[in-house]
């Protein structure tokens, strides 16, 4: 019963393990309805849009646009700045929509380089955050696994299943024979007698 419960345990802390991961990957599209393009409100709009949302690693950004039009790509702050695609960080995504996954945290910098957007507005700064469940989860279990240490108790339990077997072959041979009880020495050899026996019986029974 104790293993059944120790097992109900365990899986009940990796199906909450695996429910805060789902829980932390979260989809992001940039620029919400209006997506990715060159904003009317200038650089400020997806300013505003990054400051509204929160970013962890994992998490994924949608850049909608239609190919052609637009492109995406990521490059440092110095390019970010001044508007250039020197230095890029990967490839230049040219086919919309297009999924980034945040695998780092840290700040991030995408642009598009056609034509003058990304001086017109279409760029995107947004700083990334760890996994707030990542610290937790590797904690949660230790301290959920804790009862279940308790097999090394269960452990010590055959110890005790084993000495119920010694104490009813002694304790039948002590009743039998009345005057045996003084000698505990020649009970024990009785006992144990009877005990290597039981193997033999049990061969020809079965």
């Amino acid at each position: 019963m104790e293993k059944l419960i120790s097992f109900v345990v365990v899986l009940g802390v990796a199906a909450s393990v695996l429910l805060q991961c789902a829980a932390a990957q979260t989809v992001h599209v940039v620029g919400d309805s209006s997506g990715w393009v060159v904003p009317q409100g200038g650089a400020a709009t997806y300013q505003t849009w990054a400051d509204n949302n929160n970013f962890l690693v994992g998490d994924i950004l949608m850049f909608n646009f239609s190919t052609g039009e637009h492109n995406v790509v990521q490059v440092p702050k110095e390019s970010f700045d001044s508007c250039t695609s020197a230095n890029p960080i990967g490839n230049t995504i040219t086919a919309g929509p297009a999924n980034i996954t945040l695998s780092d945290a840290g700040n991030h910098y995408y642009i598009c380089t056609i034509g003058q957007h990304c001086q017109l507005g279409q760029k995107l700064a947004i700083t990334v955050s760890g996994t707030p469940g990542g610290a937790p989860t590797p904690t949660s279990p230790p301290s959920t696994q804790t009862p279940p240490t308790t097999p090394s108790p269960k452990s010590g339990t055959p110890p005790a299943d084993c000495t119920p077997t010694p104490t009813s072959s002694p304790a039948p041979s002590p009743k039998d024979g009345g005057p045996t009880p003084p000698d505990s020495s020649s009970s024990g050899v009785f006992a144990t007698f009877l005990v290597s026996l039981l193997p033999i019986a049990a061969a020809f029974l079965f």
